[in-house]
């Protein structure tokens, strides 16, 4: 299938979650991602203000938030399609934009510059077992992320993650997934890819 058809594809399967599981299992992404070690290192984490079917983020941001870690997230540009990251302390400092879309005011907020961000929360629709995902249609984080360097992880849920999508050249993948069943170690399946290969 192209790119096209499994975000087709994807959608209709998270439509078909109940209420009940869409909450449980982005409670049970939200505490596996919660204990892992390296986010006792980390300074900043950079994450997306999510709406259903969406992994749920709100409670993420208020647990990161009473762990006294810096919160930053987007804002896009649709005529440039470009994309800056804000430090917000509240959610009082979003503001809904294009597409119901929350955003940060940034007449309220503090540009954090890439450099700065340790983790970025990278969504999608879809991704595959080494990372590689297919976004919403819009590049704004596949321009982002070309000049990123910090740890790129995704949350998803199970049935977001199949054994390979369609991927082009300048497509970035993610080193960790976390979904309600496990983590998948997406550097580890590509490093295994690239043996197999040679």
């Amino acid at each position: 299938m192209n790119k096209k058809n499994w975000r087709h594809h994807i959608r209709s399967s998270l439509n078909e979650l109940s209420n009940e599981e869409y909450c449980r299992f982005s409670t049970m992404i939200k505490e596996r991602l919660l204990k892992e070690p390296f986010l006792e290192q980390c300074r900043t984490i950079a994450v997306t203000i999510s709406r259903p079917p969406e992994v749920k983020t709100d409670e993420i941001i208020e647990a990161l938030w009473r762990m006294k870690k810096r919160v930053v997230v987007p804002k896009c540009n649709p005529k440039s399609r470009a994309m800056d990251f804000y430090e917000i302390t509240s959610f009082q400092q979003l503001e809904t934009v294009y597409m119901d879309l929350k955003e940060p005011i940034p007449e309220q907020t503090a540009f954090v510059p890439s450099n700065e961000i340790d983790v970025m929360i990278v969504p999608g629709i879809a991704f595959d077992n080494k990372g590689y995902r297919i976004g919403y249609g819009g590049g704004y984080y596949d321009r982002y992320l070309a000049h990123y360097h910090g740890q790129k992880i995704a949350l998803a849920f199970h049935l977001q993650v199949v054994d390979e999508l369609p991927k082009e050249s300048h497509d970035i993948p993610v080193d960790y997934i976390y979904t309600e069943k496990t983590i998948i170690n997406c550097v580890d399946n590509r490093r295994v890819r690239n043996e197999n290969r040679s």
